[in-house]
């Protein structure tokens, strides 16, 4: 007695995975799925060189979540960054300090993100440097947050912004061989 094999691969179809609007709204890839619904919530992940087609940004890995279909298209959202850990490993060096500044911030349109910042010097600081600048650190961030909404912040974050921003006043304390945001994570979507 033999049974029919049911074959799943054709029962699939095809998703297109689209960037959302703040990062060109391009395709970035495609997933199979035998319903709608389960694309749903799914991460897909991609490299900003991937996006912007500058090689010289291969050090970052972009995260994005499916929030919407539409047919065969779906739509997602920043879910988060971070640096490749060969990239981070190569920053570190001896007789230097690492400056990690962590924040759990909203933003101005109710997202709800986690930021970290990150400065490497080129000697050995005392922690009262230290200190001052993280305090640096956390009064850009709370600033960025309270006047952008999150795709700004995300385009902030991502392209460099909020990090020549910590360096150009860190500079003035020590000087610094790198400032860049580490990891950002998306944490709640507004109410």
């Amino acid at each position: 007695m033999s049974r029919a094999v049911k074959d799943k691969w054709r029962r699939k179809e095809w998703y297109d995975i689209i960037l959302p609007r703040y990062f060109g709204e391009t395709k970035v890839g495609e997933t199979p799925c035998e319903e709608a619904e389960k694309v749903m919530g799914r991460v897909f992940e991609t490299t900003l060189a991937a996006i912007t087609g500058d090689f010289s940004q291969e050090y970052m890995k972009m995260y994005f979540q499916v929030n919407e279909i539409e047919g065969h298209t779906a739509r997602t959202v920043f879910k988060g960054h971070e640096y490749l850990r060969d990239y981070l490993r190569s920053l570190v060096r001896r007789r230097s300090t690492k400056v990690d500044g962590y924040y759990r911030v909203y933003t101005k349109d109710g997202y709800r993100i986690k930021i970290i910042v990150t400065a490497m010097t080129q000697t050995r600081i005392k922690t009262s440097d230290e200190k001052a600048i993280r305090n640096i650190m956390e009064a850009i961030v709370n600033e960025k947050v309270q006047t952008l909404t999150f795709d700004q912040l995300a385009h902030e974050m991502v392209l460099g912004k909020l990090a020549s921003d910590v360096y150009n006043l860190a500079k003035n304390i020590t000087t610094l061989r790198h400032v860049g945001v580490r990891k950002s994570e998306l944490l709640a979507l507004p109410n």
